[in-house]
């Protein structure tokens, strides 16, 4: 793991904040996301959040500036890495939740910065995170192709799967992580044994949305796995498809 660069840290806040015991924390990884979706993120994930944890992954940018100034109410802190992590993904993981939990966090909202959750969710947080069954929710994400369509074919079909983003955590200290440079997931393993649910509240991911950032990816997993040893082949050889198939996203 490339090393620490930089530590920024706010500790207090100009707004009220959940009981310790059912506060939100946002976690998240960036890296040169200044132009991108950052800026949409945060502004759609911090009316939900009480405090969150940035790992910058040896951003060029001003990533780090956007972050603290949007962050600049609640209580948060940044990493920054001196040398990109990415390649060796699950390494990079398991620091984000190492920093993640030692913030003692209540609930954790685990989410990338091209991705926005949608509006609707905050009808239901105050009873997602006060409820005493579930330790575990999981979302459905729609890969976005534009700003209005999302893909759905063969290998596009995230949106039909739920997949967990939101998680208590109940002090455990044992986690881990399958040893796979790319696709090792956010989450430790453990947290499958949970007691969960499915939130209807969906999620837009914006990494695909863009043709320049397409074509990046394509060059990058050809690069970070060429042989498709953690990923789908067939779906490294569509993300440039012409004409894929679309659907509307409808609010």
């Amino acid at each position: 793991m490339g090393q620490v660069k930089q530590i920024y840290e706010q500790h207090t806040s100009s707004r009220a904040l959940r009981p310790p015991c059912y506060q939100l924390t946002l976690t998240m990884m960036v890296r040169n996301e200044e132009g991108r979706y950052l800026s949409s993120m945060l502004d759609r994930t911090i009316p939900f959040i009480d405090r969150a944890i940035i790992i910058d992954d040896a951003s060029t940018d001003r990533t780090v500036e956007l972050c603290r100034h949007k962050l600049q109410h609640i209580p948060y802190r940044i990493l920054c890495i001196k040398e990109s992590g990415f390649k060796q993904e699950y390494e990079l993981r398991s620091l984000q939740w190492r920093e993640t939990i030692r913030m003692s966090p209540a609930w954790i909202l685990n989410l990338d910065a091209d991705e926005l959750l949608e509006t609707a969710f905050g009808n239901t947080i105050e009873d997602v995170l006060r409820q005493q069954f579930v330790d575990l929710f999981c979302f459905r994400l729609y890969d976005m192709w534009d700003a209005g369509h999302y893909r759905d074919d063969e290998y596009w079909y995230a949106h039909r799967v739920y997949r967990p983003f939101l998680v208590r955590y109940r002090g455990q200290q044992d986690f881990s992580w399958p040893r796979m440079n790319q696709h090792c997931g956010r989450f430790p393993i453990e947290i499958e044994s949970l007691p969960f649910a499915l939130h209807p509240a969906r999620i837009q991911h914006f990494g695909w949305a863009n043709l320049q950032d397409r074509i990046k990816k394509a060059k990058r997993y050809m690069e970070l796995d060429p042989k498709a040893r953690y990923g789908d082949q067939g779906q490294y050889d569509s993300i440039l498809d012409e004409q894929p198939p679309l659907k509307p996203w409808i609010e």
